[in-house]
């Protein structure tokens, strides 16, 4: 109230001008804190059913994440998202949001706040059917895209496994060159450490590369409430046919 009352002050009671001196003001502090760490906020995830979305709006305390606006003003982001589906996270930041754009709300409310806020990340999938998990608190969120529809039990067991497992591809041809140069350079190395002959090198390096896979993507990984079966097995067990078709996930910090 007082930065309010100043800034009427000084544009001589113009309301128009003192939002806009506020919001100027914003954009100071957000320079000023532009070294400090943002990993308190929230995490949303929101499906419509064939397309779901993930944003991270964070804040450097935990206390200003667990206040009731900073929630709401997460959800209507996350809401403008699955609405308006940008295609990226520049476009989101570009949307309109109570008479300014998201990107001009952030800065509002590092001036009003002031801690360093960011609107640090955005996800999109569309599949036959998307499903969204947000674990309790908000700090992390998944979506998780199939083939065809799915049951609802089915379907929270999965993304609740791409919560807790983190896998990092689908499937083994979804892996990455980058990651898949990396794991064969650690498991080279581990083999060498371990003294065995460089003709076995390679050999052995490809079966960790195969248990790196088993814990790694998520068709391959067990399934958390049945270590007897993998993830490709649980949904073949619904659905002969039934598979993902791709996630994303997103955890504070």
């Amino acid at each position: 109230m007082m930065d309010c009352k100043k800034a009427l002050t000084e544009t001589n009671g113009d309301f128009e001008a003192a939002i806009d001196l506020l919001r100027k003001k914003g954009q100071k502090v957000a320079a000023n804190r532009s070294d400090r760490d943002a990993k308190e906020g929230k995490v949303i995830a929101k499906t419509n059913g064939t397309r779901g979305i993930l944003i991270s709006l964070n804040c450097e305390t935990d206390f200003v994440a667990i206040n009731e606006d900073f929630g709401k003003t997460a959800d209507a982001m996350a809401a403008i998202a699955l609405e308006k589906a940008p295609a990226d996270h520049d476009a989101l930041l570009a949307l309109p949001y109570e008479g300014m754009t998201i990107s001009e709300k952030v800065l509002e409310m590092v001036g009003r706040i002031g801690e360093k806020i960011q609107l640090s990340k955005y996800e999109q999938i569309s599949a036959a059917k998307v499903v969204a998990y947000n674990h309790p608190g908000n700090k992390l969120a998944c979506i998780v895209g199939f083939n065809k529809e799915i049951s609802d039990e089915v379907a929270k067991n999965v993304a609740m496994q791409v919560a807790a497992m983190a896998p990092v591809a689908v499937d083994k041809n979804d892996v990455d060159t980058t990651t898949l140069e990396r794991e064969l350079d650690i498991a080279r190395e581990q083999v060498r450490a371990e003294g065995k002959p460089e003709e076995m090198v390679e050999k052995i390096a490809q079966g960790k590369l195969n248990k790196f896979y088993k814990e790694s993507t998520l068709l391959n990984q067990e399934f958390i409430k049945d270590a007897k079966k993998t993830i490709r097995q649980y949904l073949q067990d619904s659905d002969k046919e039934l598979t993902v078709t791709g996630f994303k996930r997103i955890v504070l910090g």
